[in-house]
């Protein structure tokens, strides 16, 4: 598989990354979007474990997933879709999120913790449904590599970058851009807030 050198500018310091499209089953061949973005901040500490979490992934969970992944000191974010094409079964999409996270895990870095946005209502049922598939694999996957997962309730993400629970997209949107970031859309925007969330307060302790 070809990857491709991608070379971001953030206050101006050059920093070239090299990416590579994601593998899909069946007939959906659409890459992953990624940015990536040099920050300040240390990585998480967790005081239980005594230790510095080197590696943390967030998740905006869906059929179009917005991903964040903080890797030593830089945070590397997108969108990657899991979309089925019309002749697959109900169970690709689940098939497909559980490739890209082993991929994701060989490629980039096993995360040691893993945060997603907790939705707790719908409005359609599909919806939900969907959500439930991509929550339960995501979960059966931590646990067999022994992973730390948490929900993040959608309010308190809002409210955290945003100072709103009801924030709209645009406004997380707006605010990770302020925070130096380049989400490409409100999805990678999301994931992105889960990540901050996650670091500025250790997993919820502070």
């Amino acid at each position: 598989m070809n990857s491709e050198s991608v070379t971001d500018v953030t206050d101006h310091n050059y920093k070239t990354v090299t990416r590579a499209p994601v593998r899909t089953y069946g007939a959906d061949k659409e890459r992953s979007v990624t940015s990536v973005t040099p920050v300040t901040n240390p990585p998480v500490v967790l005081p239980e474990r005594g230790g510095l979490l080197r590696c943390v992934l967030a998740l905006d969970l869906g059929t179009s997933m917005g991903w964040a992944l903080r890797l030593g000191t830089d945070t590397h974010s997108g969108t990657v879709s899991f979309r089925p094409s019309r002749y697959d079964g109900g169970g690709m999409r689940y098939l497909r999120f559980r490739s890209w996270l082993d991929q994701l895990a060989v490629e980039r870095a096993l995360p040691e913790a893993v945060y997603f946005e907790e939705v707790r209502r719908h409005a359609a049922t599909d919806a939900a449904h969907i959500y439930g598939g991509f929550l339960a694999s995501l979960t059966a996957w931590c646990e067999e590599r022994g992973l730390a997962y948490q929900g993040v309730p959608v309010g308190t993400i809002k409210r955290h970058v945003t100072g709103k629970g009801n924030a709209d997209k645009a406004a997380m949107i707006a605010a990770v851009r302020d925070r130096g970031f380049k989400p490409t859309d409100d999805n990678e925007a999301d994931a992105i807030a889960i990540l901050l969330w996650a670091l500025e307060t250790k997993g919820g302790v502070l």
